[in-house]
């Protein structure tokens, strides 16, 4: 079978955020390219903040998530106040709020 009777795929990005600390509520808020899932009332608050900002940086560039590098979305993540941790580099995590 060859690839050209396959339709394409389009690419789908999702930023998807997860808040680690809790005060004992079910948080879940989606949107068309992301979803949060937990944190206290104030940490889901803030990635929801993040996610609205990074989209308003991104709609400006007229431009949808999966059509970013990234590196372009690394540079519109730090922005707006993310920071990327280094895996196994423990208390390398920066809050900037």
């Amino acid at each position: 079978m060859s690839n050209a009777s396959k339709p394409k795929r389009r690419r789908k990005a999702v930023m998807v955020g997860v808040g680690l600390d809790s005060d004992g509520h079910k948080r879940l808020t989606t949107g068309g390219n992301f979803v949060l899932v937990g944190g206290s009332e104030e940490t889901h608050e803030v990635m929801t903040e993040k996610v609205i900002k990074i989209n308003e940086k991104l709609s400006a560039k007229g431009k949808n998530l999966e059509e970013v590098s990234h590196a372009e979305f690394d540079d519109i993540a730090h922005s707006v106040g993310l920071h990327k941790q280094e895996p196994g580099k423990p208390g390398s995590h920066q809050d900037s709020n």
